[in-house]
């Protein structure tokens, strides 16, 4: 099969009120051009061309767009203009082109192959995709003869009375041959609108004799058009729901479906657990036996098996590798390595740190730009001090060390393998393997002082 793609992306999106162009809005982690394009690319077209306006270039920045052409429609004259801007692109192609909207990121990869489907073994030259709405009101009509055959497509603004109550609707998809490419340069402009409607097409290819259809098969959430912030809101719950009925059906466990956000990248594996409030994010993997706990935000990280995540923890664009546990209340920042194993406990904070297998820090720590070996003991309030005002140094602790609670390890500094460090201490220097270092001022006890403290108080009174 011969296909050609058109995205038609080209819409200004003034009723989002915003200054991002309305199809690089996201849903589910991903803009909404991005989402059109993942599932046009299942259908292994041999073009896709997206079909853009004044923002054009910053949604060629944006998007994974691949081998993606793009057609500038430098003013907004309407869908069969954009397709007109679409011709260059098209030059020289042999076979179908399907044409679908860039704001309708729930259209599904099955619908599209059932659609393509019928259009090809029917040998239409022209073929639009149509469903019932509950309410059709707004959407265009797909008007028909006396046996059933499409005769034009008529939109909610130029319906007369009887039209209107005409309940099938056009989904804004069309499979259109490369021979009838001509009926777009014949699409007559709309003098009221000052466009060109796409949908004109359709009475064009019935007035040359041209075999069309139209296909009743799809459902009223995939065709919706995303065209304000209460419609994102409504698109993202619809996809939201529909990603975790998909990971529930490959063996996800989660306690609560309505509270957890997972994104549209991400992967997760069987026999994985995610508890309420859980946002999971961009290209994040979670392998099996996993269990997150609540309100745990996860993004881009790469999570190991039989790993648990425990309750308010964030991960950011780190590894956790099998068997580790973080949190409740940890914080990796971008950069950081968790070995097999290890522990990271709660109040603990990582930047750009590694961490050896089976080591642990469990409470209240600061480890920024640090190298930490295998089976390293981190104590309650170690702060690796990274930071001299104008650059960052690393912190190196080799394997075995025990590090005592509320030490300071200013950077640059090599801790030696199996060495230990006295807790309160202040290290400055590098510390050699199997040595004990100690930073305190020398402890001192006065006897009685507190009795004479509580005279001295009493005259004072």
């Amino acid at each position: 099969m011969n296909l050609a793609c058109v995205i038609l992306a080209a819409g200004l999106g003034k009723r989002m009120r915003s200054s991002l162009p309305k199809v690089l809005h996201s849903i589910c982690g991903i803009p909404m051009i991005q989402s059109v394009l993942n599932t046009v690319t299942t259908l292994r077209p041999q073009r896709i061309i997206v079909v853009a306006g004044k923002h054009m270039d910053r949604i060629q920045e944006s998007v994974e767009a691949g081998d993606v052409l793009f057609a500038h429609q430098a003013e907004p004259r309407g869908t069969g203009h954009a397709l007109r801007c679409a011709a260059p692109a098209l030059k020289g192609f042999r076979g179908d082109v399907l044409v679908v909207n860039g704001d309708t990121p729930l259209i599904r990869t099955r619908t599209l192959r059932e659609f393509l489907r019928l259009h090809q073994k029917n040998r239409n030259i022209l073929s639009v995709l149509s469903f019932i709405p509950r309410n059709p009101a707004g959407y265009g009509r797909i008007v028909r003869s006396s046996d059933g055959e499409i005769v034009s497509v008529v939109e909610q603004k130029d319906a007369d009375i009887r039209q209107k109550k005409i309940t099938e609707a056009n989904s804004g998809v069309y499979a259109i041959s490369h021979a009838a490419l001509s009926l777009v340069e014949k699409i007559p402009l709309n003098r009221a609108r000052g466009e060109y409607y796409l949908t004109d097409i359709v009475a064009g290819a019935v007035r040359e004799r041209l075999r069309s259809a139209a296909y009743c098969i799809g459902t009223e959430e995939e065709f919706m058009g995303v065209n304000t912030r209460a419609e994102l809101h409504r698109a993202a719950q619809l996809m939201r729901k529909g990603i975790v009925a998909g990971w529930t059906a490959k063996g996800v466990d989660f306690i609560d479906s309505g509270s957890a956000f997972i994104d549209a990248g991400v992967s997760l594996s069987r026999d994985v657990t995610i508890y309420p409030h859980v946002c999971i994010e961009g290209r994040t993997r979670i392998g099996s036996g996993s269990t997150v706990f609540p309100n745990v935000r996860i993004r881009d990280a790469r999570i190991g098996r039989d790993v648990t995540i425990k309750d308010s923890s964030v991960i950011e664009d780190s590894v956790v590798e099998d068997g580790a546990s973080v949190g409740p209340f940890a914080h990796i920042r971008p950069g950081s390595r968790i070995g097999r194993l290890a522990k990271i406990g709660n109040f603990v904070e990582l930047k750009k740190a590694s961490v050896g297998d089976s080591s642990k820090a469990s409470h209240l720590s600061y480890l920024g730009d640090t190298d930490i070996g295998k089976g390293v003991n981190i104590g309650a309030g170690t702060i690796t001090c990274n930071y001299d005002g104008s650059k960052k140094h690393r912190t190196v602790i080799r394997d075995g060390v025990f590090i005592g609670s509320d030490s300071q390890l200013v950077a640059p500094v090599i801790i030696g393998e199996k060495a230990y460090i006295g807790a309160g201490s202040t290290i400055t220097k590098d510390v050699p393997a199997g040595a004990l270092a100690l930073s305190r001022s020398p402890q001192k006890i006065i006897n009685g002082w507190v009795g004479t403290k509580g005279r001295r108080t009493e005259k004072k009174r």
